[in-house]
């Protein structure tokens, strides 16, 4: 049976049984599990192991703990696995301290699992549903244990690339899978390796881009916590196919776990002799470093970046020429993100043929995507290329919770384009979603529900991409902080009719003239909503009225009279005394006075405020 193409709560029952000889706790252990509590249920199995002794014989079997990286569900963390030889692997869902002892006592020990805390129904349709090549040993193997990846086929992609390939056998086969960048532009990663390739130079570069900077996006720091061999191996692989002599993993600090477990990882794979002088005794040579980032989102950039590594400002530069004719120290340069080196090896082991099967003529392979916003099951997916958003949204991420309706989903970052319930069943590849107004950006995925304002929803967007602007070019700097100006002023009942036309004028200006692609993207929330949701702006402008109450500014408070009891709770928590009345008299609000602070309405007991 290939395992391979299994999903992943199936793959955990195959592969994690077969020739076990003890049982096994595996706990989640990326940011989520841990921000959740994992490290302390971690210790609390392996404490209580240790002292039942079972991690020494109890009958025949042998229990150990083991720790993972990110499972994708990340709203139902601390995950964890109980697999004992010769079961399907289970798993427990929202895990305690508290709630240890009696999984051990009851499952380990007494092979009783504990029904009430194992994972429901819709856990695992959250993992079937999708196709996991790249997150395939995510939650499954020890991210800290470079046997466990080997023992996955970890490293033999590289083997046979030294062994049996030329530098140019290797180009074409990425070629032929039709592989495109991860990074968002989705630029052929074939053509960028046969440009690097083509320049010599006594050094080159290869960098692989973990400056992950969207908000709502996760998708890369994921990886890298969970498998960080698999990233390694994509850009050892690259490093011989262009001939570069080092490599730069350039990762914002923020991501500390990731950090820790990269630099483990490239310490490993020094050892084992995949990294370094003579790599698995061939004549490709390469040494991987480090490089922490200040978190600047600009440094996403490819230009930018580069300038960051060399201990500059991170400011794009204009192009040409190309970095792969003078990047890094103006030595040839070829950079890809982290998901592009995850599929190298697949590729390479499975072969290009077989991975331009999956996805769209034009779109190969699958995306991983983090869930984000107004969705039951937020977390981290991979989906073939060619998925709905409705595939997307109430497949995998269960719906919309509290019964509130779809309004929308923002794809592709703080630049990346919202779009409108109408196309829920669009496919999600490259060119579908530029037609829309949207991109595919790193493969942030924010939905949102009917109560969520549009207008103020770009106005957050253009907040965010205006403050990371760099400042080098004019229409980045000065059009964004202009059209964040205008956006807030129609958020505060301020707007005119014609900011919408200047609204149009300015995105099309800022999108051509930008140097960067913040700049020429930074428009895209603001296109796409007054594209699918102008009555929104219309509502604001002429009614002076957020049809989802969103924006304060344009609350107004009052008194519906044959409601109100005169029990006063309004007018004595009025904070600015703006609201009068007594035990005899309908309260009144004044207007001019009210600070919109929401109170009156929140200590009325008898929905008298409207």
């Amino acid at each position: 049976m290939d395992t391979k193409s299994v999903p992943l709560e199936n793959k955990n029952k195959i592969e994690k049984n077969e020739n076990e000889t003890q049982s096994v706790v595996a706990v989640c252990l990326g940011t989520g599990g841990i921000a959740a509590g994992g490290d302390k249920v971690f210790r609390k199995f392996e404490d209580e192991i240790k002292k039942l002794g079972l991690d020494a014989a109890v009958g025949k079997r042998v229990c150990k703990t083991a720790k993972t990286g990110c499972r994708g569900l990340c709203a139902r963390d601390v995950l964890v696995d109980v697999t004992i030889p010769g079961q399907a692997s289970l798993t427990y869902e929202k895990v305690t301290v508290d709630m240890v002892p009696q999984i051990i006592d009851e499952h380990l020990i007494k092979n009783t699992p504990v029904n009430k805390w194992l994972a429901k129904e819709d856990y695992h349709k959250f993992y079937d549903t999708q196709q996991r090549l790249v997150l395939a040993n995510s939650g499954i193997i020890d991210p800290e244990n470079i046997d466990e990846y080997i023992a996955r086929g970890g490293y033999t992609a590289l083997k046979k690339v030294l062994e049996t390939m030329t530098q140019q056998d290797v180009i074409q086969e990425i070629k032929k899978s039709g592989l495109r960048g991860r990074g968002g532009g989705g630029f052929p990663t074939g053509e960028k390796w046969a440009s690097g390739a083509k320049y010599s130079a006594d050094e080159k570069f290869i960098i692989c881009n973990a400056d992950e900077g969207d908000p709502g996006a996760f998708m890369d720091r994921s990886l890298m916590e969970s498998d960080p061999h698999a990233v390694l191996e994509g850009m050892i692989i690259g490093g011989y196919a262009i001939d570069a002599t080092s490599g730069y993993m350039y990762i914002r600090a923020e991501y500390p776990l990731a950090v820790k477990r990269l630099r483990y990882a490239i310490q490993q794979a020094k050892e084992r002799g995949f990294l370094g002088k003579n790599i698995l005794q061939s004549n490709y040579s390469l040494d991987i470093f480090v490089k922490e980032g200040a978190g600047a989102f600009v440094c996403g950039e490819s230009t930018a970046l580069q300038y960051s590594i060399e201990g500059k400002r991170g400011m794009p530069r204009t192009r040409p020429p190309q970095s792969v004719e003078a990047g890094l120290w103006d030595k040839p340069t070829v950079l890809n993100n982290v998901e592009t080196f995850g599929n190298v090896s697949i590729i390479i082991n499975r072969g290009a043929d077989w991975y331009s099967k999956i996805g769209t003529e034009k779109s190969k392979g699958t995306k991983i995507f983090s869930l984000t916003g107004n969705i039951k099951n937020p977390g981290l997916i991979e989906v073939p290329m060619g998925a709905t958003i409705r595939q997307i949204v109430f497949d995998m991420g269960g719906g919309i919770p509290k019964k509130k309706k779809f309004k929308a989903v923002q794809i592709g970052g703080p630049s990346g384009g919202c779009l409108p319930e109408s196309l829920l069943d669009s496919p999600i590849d490259y060119e579908s979603l530029l037609s829309l107004g949207a991109m595919m950006g790193s493969g942030s995925f924010v939905v949102v529900d009917e109560t969520t304002c549009m207008v103020d929803m770009a106005r957050f967007f253009m907040t965010f991409c205006a403050g990371e602007s760099c400042g080098k070019c004019p229409p980045c700097r000065i059009g964004t902080t202009l059209m964040l100006d205008i956006l807030t002023r129609i958020t505060q009942g301020q707007g005119e009719e014609k900011d919408l036309e200047v609204l149009e004028q300015m995105s099309d200006e800022i999108k051509t003239m930008s140097l960067c692609g913040l700049g020429q993207s930074a428009p895209n929330p603001v296109k796409s909503t007054l594209r699918y949701f102008k009555d929104e702006y219309i509502a604001h402008i002429r009614d002076k009225i957020c049809p989802t109450a969103t924006c304060v500014a344009l609350h107004r408070y009052e008194v519906v009279p044959e409601k109100c009891t005169k029990c006063q709770a309004c007018v004595r928590n009025c904070p600015v005394k703006a609201i009068s009345g007594s035990t005899k008299e309908v309260a009144f609000i004044n207007k001019e006075k009210c600070i919109k602070c929401n109170l009156c309405y929140e200590k009325c007991n008898f929905m008298a405020i409207k």
